[in-house]
């Protein structure tokens, strides 16, 4: 058989194809010579075809079939073979593969062999694909070459001993001693193969870090040497002694100094003679010094030392290299939280990297930027940010956006201010902002009682000009339908008067309505609006009344929905109008059930923590939408009715039949029989508050100041775990009681829900009560309490009382 070509030969056919196919036709037609060659079992030119294999796997093709004559090469007496054969081992197998068991016995004979290549190539063998079982067999071979008097070998051996501690963790223990003498060795690459050991050691087990914490001193001195000495050209790289070796060592005591006060104070020189001492033109003093620095903020080092490594980042701050910037933003933001003094003084530069052209290096500083915002320099990081987002590419709006938000709640110097900072956001990104904060902008707003009318300007101004970014619609609109009548009174403090008619306002409403721009959220919100002012604007509600109405044959269900409710308003129950489109109360912020609560009827506290009145109960009885006439919160509104019972109660199901319900003589039901609310439970008689059948007796819940409320009971038929609370409110006094608001709370193991009071003035010497009823659900039958908030004007005094009702009788949970 004529003799193969060599490996160089063959590399130039290779790269002189023109083709991939050419290619592939020189390789397949290569690995055939070298099939037939390992068929025949020729011994003369093995390394040869073995070599080339190696070059084919390399470039991608399959070169398993030569995984035996790698074995066999191991096996040869000749170096040249063996450094071939182990090379196509390492290349061409691996420890999911039981050939490479074969090999064992042969590293084990060439980790005892008497040339210290052959002992080096089967140590880097063992380091680079030896598995678990390989590494147990030669574990005692390798502790052994760690005490070997020659360098060259001792450096192998450690490698290798990583490579075993990673397979094998339990093995640790056996190469502690070793490990530790090494540690003392002159030689650099020995050195820097004991400390890659030693922090591999630390990593698996904890409990290493006491006992290499006796070496610190010496680690010191070692890294002390490397700054003094002058220079070798072994070792140097661009002007600096062995920078690899540093740095492991500066990452060996960041692991050791982490959290020991005296293995600190024993780096703490050494840290802050490498900082001030490392040349920072060349990348290589970048590497060290981030190191350093990373070091610093790892062990509990001095404040004096953790202001310098600050510093230093601070510099990376003004590199060129794109890199170094990012790693240094990255630093700051770690240590932001602990040193937040220290990186204050660099917050110049770092908002100039928020006009950086690298979209990370803009991220990064932004969030940087975001956390350095505090009470006393707001105002100038806010209009930084501002201007950041008037310009950022749209990736960064919603976040920038985001943060804008939850910065300026935080610190906020005032609410004049707040609500501009949040205005010119949404003119500015309205359509990035989120979803989500619609609703917390909108209870933002609620709480600015001095500044509607000042908000409610701005905003129309600004969906006057454009409406196509949707929040800050919805945001505007929400806020044209509470506070129309401020906007029309011209009265804006600090500002020019603007005068705007009735007609101005409803045009750009209807315009949002009929927008193809304007989202189906947003649609709801303005129809809504629409009909708050018809309760706002005096002449206007002919022209509402049509614009409403027009929504009742909508083919979106919410819409048609809301049109068919606010058109059975106007038809048949205009003198409640006025008392269900009034203006929202204050929507208390609540950080535990969401967002925001609009906590009408109750502040719910429980084991010290405030929670909010749950206003729903189960989906079983979520069908009663009387109060879908406001929005989708569903409060619970009081209406200043009359003063008898039975009409209010009246007026409430007439409200539903106007809604098309069933006509209950049409359905067979007479007038003795009692009516159901919209979820099918039957609500108690209001003429007879004693409940004789169910057995529970009526309480007193409050007396005071001339004040009465008593509570009786009924257990509802449909579902026994309902209770009807019928509320009656008496007077005493000689003069009436106005404005008469009750609000209650029961912890979050009940559902309460409380329906519209019967008027909202108390008549003076037991006249005439006020009465409401309250459902309350107790599937869990706990003890029930509560906790009651009443709010009236007497004698022209606005007061207000809280009180807990904790005695309800047993049979009203049991």
């Amino acid at each position: 058989m004529p003799a193969p070509v060599r490996l160089r030969e063959l590399i130039r056919t290779i790269r002189a194809a023109r083709t991939q196919a050419e290619e592939r036709d020189v390789i397949q037609k290569e690995c055939a010579l070298i099939r037939s060659s390992f068929r025949e079992e020729d011994n003369t030119y093995r390394c040869r075809n073995v070599a080339k294999l190696i070059y084919m796997h390399m470039l991608g093709y399959p070169a398993h079939f030569g995984q035996l004559e790698c074995l066999k090469l191991i096996a040869s007496q000749r170096f040249t073979d063996k450094r071939i054969g182990y090379l196509g081992a390492m290349l061409l197998l691996d420890e999911r593969q039981d050939v490479h068991l074969l090999m064992t016995n042969c590293l084990k004979n060439d980790l005892n062999h008497s040339t210290q290549f052959v002992q080096g190539l089967s140590l880097c063998t063992l380091g680079c694909m030896g598995s678990s079982d390989m590494c147990r067999d030669l574990a005692g071979e390798v502790e052994k070459l760690l005490k070997n008097s020659n360098s060259y070998i001792r450096k192998k051996a450690a490698l290798a001993a990583v490579h075993v501690i990673r397979k094998v963790p339990e093995l640790l223990e056996m190469f502690l001693p070793a490990t530790k003498n090494l540690l003392n060795d002159k030689n650099h690459g020995v050195l820097h193969a004991a400390v890659v050991l030693v922090i591999e050691m630390c990593k698996h087990s904890p409990d290493t870090h006491t006992y290499f914490r006796k070496v610190v001193p010496q680690l010191v001195k070692s890294l002390k040497n490397l700054i003094m000495s002058g220079y070798s050209p072994e070792h140097d790289v661009s002007g600096i002694s062995d920078p690899f070796l540093q740095v492991q060592i500066l990452r060996l005591l960041r692991m050791l100094g982490k959290s020991d006060d005296e293995a600190s104070e024993q780096m703490n020189d050494i840290l802050a003679q490498v900082a001030t001492n490392t040349e920072t033109s060349k990348n290589v003093g970048n590497a060290i010094l981030y190191e350093t620095v990373l070091t610093v903020m790892d062990i509990k080092s001095e404040s004096g030392l953790r202001v310098l490594a600050v510093n230093i980042l601070g510099r990376f701050l003004l590199n060129n290299d794109k890199n170094i910037r990012y790693v240094a933003l990255t630093s700051l933001l770690k240590m932001v939280q602990t040193d937040h003094n220290a990186v204050q003084r660099h917050r110049s530069t770092i908002v100039d990297c928020l006009t950086d052209l690298d979209v990370s290096i803009k991220r990064r500083a932004m969030d940087l930027c975001f956390a350095l915002v505090n009470g006393s320099n707001v105002r100038g990081m806010m209009k930084e940010l501002l201007y950041f987002l008037d310009h950022c590419d749209p990736e960064f709006k919603a976040d920038c956006a985001s943060g804008i938000f939850l910065a300026a709640e935080k610190y906020a110097p005032n609410k004049r201010w707040h609500i501009d900072t949040i205005m010119r956001v949404l003119t500015t990104a309205g359509s990035y902002v989120r979803d989500d904060s619609v609703p917390l902008l909108i209870q933002l707003i609620s709480n600015a009682n001095s500044l509607h009318a000042y908000i409610v300007q701005k905003l129309h101004q600004a969906i006057r000009v454009d409406i196509s970014q949707q929040p800050l619609v919805q945001v505007a609109v929400w806020c044209v339908g509470e506070y129309g009548d401020l906007l029309l009174s011209g009265e804006f403090e600090e500002e020019t008067p603007v005068q705007v008619t009735e007609d101005e306002v409803l045009d750009v409403l209807e315009k949002i309505l009929h927008s193809s721009l304007s989202a189906l959220a947003t649609r709801e919100y303005a129809l809504t609006a629409v009909m708050k002012l018809s309760t706002r604007l005096q002449s206007s509600t002919n022209r509402i009344r049509k614009a409403v109405s027009i929504y009742g044959s909508s083919l979106d269900v919410e819409l048609q929905q809301r049109a068919v409710e606010y058109n059975a308003l106007f038809m048949r129950f205009d003198h409640m109008r006025p008392a269900l489109l009034e203006r929202m109360p204050l929507i208390q912020k609540s950080g535990t059930n969401g967002p925001m609560n609009a906590t009408i009827h109750g502040d719910e506290k429980e084991e010290g923590g405030s929670l909010p009145a749950q206003e729903q109960l189960s989906q079983q009885a979520q069908v009663n939408n009387l109060l879908d006439l406001l929005d989708d919160s569903k409060p619970t509104v009081s209406l200043p009715e009359a003063s008898k019972v039975h009409q209010a109660r009246g007026e409430l199901l007439d409200l539903l039949d106007g809604l098309n319900m069933p006509d209950l003589q049409s359905s067979g039901l007479t007038a003795g029989q009692p009516q159901l609310l919209p979820d099918g439970i039957a609500p108690p008689s209001f003429q007879n508050a004693s409940n004789s059948k169910q057995g529970i007796p009526s309480i007193t819940a409050f007396n005071q100041n001339g004040l009465k409320i008593e509570f009786s009971f009924e257990r509802s038929k449909a579902n026994p775990n309902m209770l009807f609370i019928t509320l009656c409110a008496s007077n005493s006094t000689e003069m009436d009681m106005s404005n008469f608001v009750l609000q209650a709370a029961v912890p979050k193991s009940f559902q309460l829900q409380l329906m519209s009071p019967s008027g909202s003035i108390i008549p003076a010497m037991n006249s005439g009560a006020v009465t409401q009823l309250m459902r309350v659900l107790n599937s869990q039958k706990h003890p029930l309490r509560m906790r009651l908030k009443l709010m009236y004007n007497h004698k022209e005094v606005p007061i207000e009382v809280m009180t807990d009702v904790n005695e309800f009788p047993t049979q009203a949970w049991e």
